[in-house]
């Protein structure tokens, strides 16, 4: 089956100023797209299952690797791992996963992780945030607290999620899985299988649609959700999108909006690993349906809308990681509609586990691999 698109309103935002950074390495790849020519280096390598980058204003990145390491990302080089960072639950899929900044991250130097957190009853996905120090060759997480944790913690291995977007208005959506539990994603009493949103000190904002309803979690957005594995805002309108695994088929884009249930056990656009039907099938009263889909599943993981200057023709555009597929999908938008998609580097370089554009206009892929690393996928010269 091919992929299904819907409608969506976009607008076009500025360009972003470029910062060069420079690749580890220079050889480069040409890459053939149908819009543009480009060139893929390899920035950095020796990661250990790199899950979630982000870019420090002077370009400079900030990248997790599963195990529960945190390293900065300097002109090719990789630095010895930042002190301070929580202990996680490295097994299964779980670990350290996502990272962003606090949007006054230059003047508080605020740093947010997203993890893998043992605890009574097995583990489960918390989020917490630190001060970054950098003094010389060294980095460290200063005043490091833990400002939420997904409630129940459960047994198991799998589908923490766990992607962090800043809003616009600084709240912090929090990107959940169902921790392969299923049918905790349809109890508001649960945080499994959600979105939440939070202060930046993990309160519980104005607008959240179940904040007061009795037996409901107050931090829930939206509900209904599998396995979160990336997560952005669109540029055009603000609004959160989420990119989530399904069992076989069915990997979901989804635009969370306030109290929207997902489906998720109920309906679905695959089926069960087993072949067997998953609930009442592919719609149902009250549940919303995805932005887009995938059947056969690529296994989606990260998500960017471009909206830089290196690609021009890319503008307005969404780029998704594909761990299945060892692939970069970008998704074609136009007049506000996902109209196709294009397949790019099937294979070159594994499993692409996050996409982000940086700040000099490139888009930055890290490959979770085992032993892989960060690329760079620029325009050709």
């Amino acid at each position: 089956m091919t992929p299904c698109a819907f409608s969506f309103p976009i607008v076009r935002l500025a360009g972003i100023a470029a910062i060069v950074l420079a690749p580890a390495a220079a050889t480069a790849e040409p890459v053939a797209s149908d819009r543009h020519a480009a060139v893929l280096e390899k920035v950095v390598g020796g990661l250990d299952h790199p899950w979630g980058l982000a870019f420090l204003p002077d370009g400079t990145m900030l990248v997790t690797e599963r195990p529960g390491r945190l390293r900065l990302v300097e002109g090719g080089r990789l630095s010895d791992p930042v002190a301070g960072v929580p202990a996680v639950a490295a097994r299964g899929q779980g670990g350290l996963l996502d990272v962003a900044l606090d949007p006054e991250f230059s003047d508080n130097q605020r740093v947010y992780l997203a993890y893998a957190e043992a605890g009574e009853g097995g583990a489960g996905t918390a989020v917490a945030r630190g001060r970054l120090v950098r003094a010389g060759g060294a980095a460290r997480l200063d005043d490091v607290t833990v400002i939420f944790r997904q409630q129940p913690k459960v047994s198991g291995n799998g589908h923490f999620g766990a992607r962090l977007v800043f809003a616009r208005d600084g709240t912090l959506f929090v990107g959940l899985g169902e921790r392969q539990k299923k049918t905790p994603a349809q109890d508001l009493g649960s945080h499994l299988g959600k979105v939440v949103r939070i202060t930046r000190d993990g309160g519980v904002p104005p607008g959240n649609p179940f904040a007061g309803r009795e037996g409901a979690r107050p931090e829930i957005w939206s509900w209904g959700h599998r396995n979160i594995q990336g997560a952005a805002l669109d540029p055009a309108t603000g609004r959160l999108w989420t990119v989530e695994h399904g069992a076989r088929g069915g990997d979901e884009i989804n635009v969370p909006a306030a109290g929207a249930n997902h489906g998720w056990p109920v309906i679905s656009y695959g089926v069960d690993y087993s072949g067997a039907k998953i609930g009442v099938g592919r719609s149902a009263p009250g549940m919303e349906q995805p932005l887009y889909y995938w059947d056969p599943s690529i296994a989606p993981s990260g998500l960017a809308f471009y909206e830089a200057d290196a690609f021009p023709a890319w503008r307005g555009d969404a780029f998704v990681g594909a761990l299945k597929g060892q692939m970069l999908v970008r998704l074609d938008r136009e007049n506000g509609r996902i109209v196709g998609e294009e397949r790019l580097l099937a294979g070159r370089i594994g499993r692409i586990r996050d996409v982000r554009v940086g700040p000099d206009g490139a888009l930055y892929l890290l490959t979770d691999n085992g032993g892989d690393g960060i690329w760079r996928l620029g325009p050709a010269d």
